[in-house]
């Protein structure tokens, strides 16, 4: 059966360094780059999460009852193991404890993620329930509950509906982010075969609310899917629409080349470069 690595490599935390193409007299435009960075790490983190609920179902025969290649790059530094449940039964959670330094593929994680299947992943109307414990990804706090619902119409486009509710995000610096919202997560690429490589995900649509503790808000919404390869470390394609009160403009993931980079632009024009 298929598995997915635990870690997408993809899933490297950003600090959005941001560097604006414009001339002088632009330099006194405001843009709130601290709400920007946050965005793109809980964004990361939720696919980062995505990564380790697949992976974990394909490894521990809850992805689908058919057989496959289970190999799958587990850190050494994490174990997992079956808090409820019994395998080959429905509902089962899994516990993946990263301890208090677990380094692997450049992330550095701590604390522990819970993982409940109700059904098959490949299931339709089956549900997998991601919740974090005192868990940790490169210094920052990560906290809420994620649920994908299975709501897949045709089976070579496996489908899921993510809702995130309760999610904090805590800074390195102690600033604290809450966020929620729905999107839509399909596999458009690799569904038919057990190497993992050919596999491609795309975010086809939906929106987030990231808050700061001062009440100001920014609303996000997917207006170009985001593609994401199995074998790209990055988000290599896609959009996302910002707007907040000192963010109005477009991030753009790239023509599907994949690097590290993107850009924002604001409603003005300003064009800021950013490095994951």
């Amino acid at each position: 059966m298929k598995k997915l690595n635990l870690i997408t490599a993809t899933l490297l935390f950003v600090t959005a360094t941001l560097f604006q193409s414009c001339n002088k007299d632009e330099d006194t435009i405001t843009v709130d780059q601290e709400l920007l960075t946050a965005n793109a790490q809980i964004d990361l983190s939720n696919e980062l999460d995505f990564d380790l609920g697949l992976d974990v179902a394909n490894n521990q025969d809850t992805y689908s009852n058919r057989n496959g290649n289970t190999t799958m790059s587990f850190p050494s530094c994490a174990t997992i193991s079956v808090q409820s449940g019994t395998l080959g039964q429905f509902p089962i959670t899994f516990a993946i404890d990263f301890g208090t330094n677990c380094l692997h593929n450049g992330i550095l994680r701590s604390g522990i993620i819970t993982i409940t299947f109700d059904d098959y992943l490949i299931n339709y109307g089956s549900h997998m329930t991601i919740e974090r414990s005192n868990y940790y990804v490169n210094g920052r706090k990560i906290e809420g509950t994620v649920v994908y619902e299975n709501q897949t119409s045709n089976t070579q486009i496996p489908k899921w509906s993510r809702t995130v509710t309760n999610g904090k995000l805590t800074t390195i610096s102690g600033n604290i982010f809450t966020f929620y919202g729905t999107r839509i997560v399909q596999q458009i690429a690799g569904v038919n075969t057990i190497d993992l490589n050919d596999n491609e995900y795309e975010v086809l649509s939906g929106t987030h609310t990231v808050n700061r503790p001062n009440g100001s808000s920014l609303t996000v919404t997917v207006v170009s899917p985001l593609i994401k390869k199995y074998s790209c470390t990055y988000i290599s394609q896609g959009q996302l629409n910002l707007q907040g009160a000192l963010l109005d403009g477009i991030l753009d993931y790239g023509n599907n080349t994949c690097d590290n980079q993107a850009t924002y632009t604001h409603s003005n024009g300003v064009v800021y470069n950013i490095t994951l």
